[in-house]
């Protein structure tokens, strides 16, 4: 990877490792201590087992080789805190993180606190110089990493209190949501055209973003933002959810195994829905985006209006065309709503925040595709199998996180991510 010079500027590598440091710490602070521990279901993971996991990446992959006559704070925590890195050793099992009772909450912190103590000794070294690229190269991946789990964070913390039967609140949003009129469907047309495809704008971006490739891309249309609760409310009116024709053979039986019958936290009562948020219960507004949909939802979705999801090249094409830079308006982490707003309409076309979109693409390697090397390989390389791509990132994500060449990826089944549809033909 190619790192701004300011990147490796170490009193501004300093600063920016502070900071999102503590942006983890801040999601976690509405939270009582019980709501640390909780893992409802495998794919959710507890708050603490996520604050210790970042802090072990920065100690295993930078300190334990780069500070010279570093301690860890506790060896035995690799066992708690690695995920999935098979050349780290052996770890606990995805689904047993929440019988991580001890370490405390009070370790945990007092862990994160060592560690980037250490980090900023580290950095401090080097006073106004710049970080050898080595290890600037991983603090930035370490802090990269850090924002996908703070996403991660925001959204788990949301299952956890979204199961909960007693659907409290996380917070009060900074605002009450705008209860915006409907901005008409329409659809922009998208030239026939070889497009670049990849990341190519300067700094990091994870090797599942590289090679730069060229694809040809026939003409098609692209809708002018996320399809709505009433349009997918429409959806469900007219039996979508009981019509085969709609569905994948796979979707079709996850449905009936299952017995779904709607988004991800909607409730019917009284012939109204509602459904949870971060704010507690409150009805469905019909003009936001839907989300915390899956794959083959919004697949039957689109087969309904008959109708289709974009590939991730339609995608980032017309992403590169209609809206090539991220607006100052968008909705992400940092707006603090941590829910879907309505379209604005005008040039508020939503490619960027507010919900990721699946595409109809399998996520696979790109031409050439440049794996990290070493440990790290192992980061996005090895789950490029039954899995689709999102595109755009969402209100839990920050806005120094994304790119438009960013590509996010699920199983078909997985909705508890703000996940969401764009139609294209």
């Amino acid at each position: 990877m190619t790192l701004r010079p300011n990147l490796r500027q170490s009193k501004l590598l300093q600063l920016r490792y502070q900071e999102i440091r503590q942006q983890s710490l801040n999601i976690c602070a509405p939270l009582e201590v019980e709501d640390f521990v909780a893992q409802p279901v495998v794919y959710v993971s507890p708050p603490k087992w996520h604050l210790g996991h970042v802090t072990w990446f920065f100690e295993n992959f930078i300190l334990a080789d780069h500070l010279e006559g570093y301690e860890l704070f506790n060896e035995t925590l690799n066992y708690c805190f690695n995920s999935y890195y098979q050349s780290q050793g052996p770890r606990i099992l995805r689904n047993k993180r929440g019988n991580l009772t001890r370490p405390s909450l009070k370790e945990v912190l007092s862990y994160r606190k060592y560690v980037d103590e250490h980090i900023l000794k580290l950095l401090g070294q080097y006073g106004d110089e710049t970080i050898p690229e080595d290890i600037a190269a991983l603090l930035e991946v370490g802090l990269q990493h850090e924002q996908q789990h703070q996403e991660l964070l925001v959204t788990d913390i949301k299952y956890i209190l979204g199961h909960n039967p007693l659907h409290q609140a996380y917070f009060k949003p900074p605002q009450e949501h705008s209860a915006a009129a409907a901005t008409a469907l329409t659809f922009a047309t998208i030239p026939e055209d070889i497009y670049e495809i990849g990341c190519q704008e300067a700094g990091f971006c994870w090797d599942n973003e590289l090679s730069v490739h060229k694809v040809f891309i026939e003409e098609f249309q692209i809708a002018n933002r996320l399809v709505t609760n009433a349009e997918y409310a429409a959806f469900i009116d007219a039996g979508g959810y009981e019509q085969f024709e709609y569905w994948l053979d796979e979707g079709w039986t996850w449905v009936n195994s299952l017995e779904v019958k709607a988004p991800l936290y909607w409730y019917q009562h009284e012939n109204a829905w509602w459904h949870y948020t971060m704010n507690g219960l409150q009805s469905v507004a019909p003009n936001e985006p839907v989300t915390h949909i899956s794959y083959y939802e919004a697949d039957a979705y689109a087969r309904w209006k008959g109708m289709r999801l974009p590939t991730e090249q339609e995608w980032e094409a017309a992403c590169r065309v209609l809206n090539s830079e991220i607006p100052a308006d968008a909705n992400f982490s940092e707006e603090k709503h941590f829910h879907p707003l309505a379209s604005k309409g005008g040039n508020d076309l939503q490619l960027l925040g507010n919900t990721w979109e699946w595409t109809g693409s399998a996520y696979l390697p790109y031409p050439r595709y440049p794996r990290f090397k070493g440990a790290l390989g192992e980061y996005n390389g090895k789950f490029m199998v039954n899995q689709m791509v999102l595109r755009g990132g969402s209100c839990a994500t920050p806005r120094s996180h994304i790119r438009i060449s960013y590509r996010n990826f699920f199983h078909a089944d997985e909705r508890w991510q703000f996940t969401g549809i764009r139609l294209a033909k």
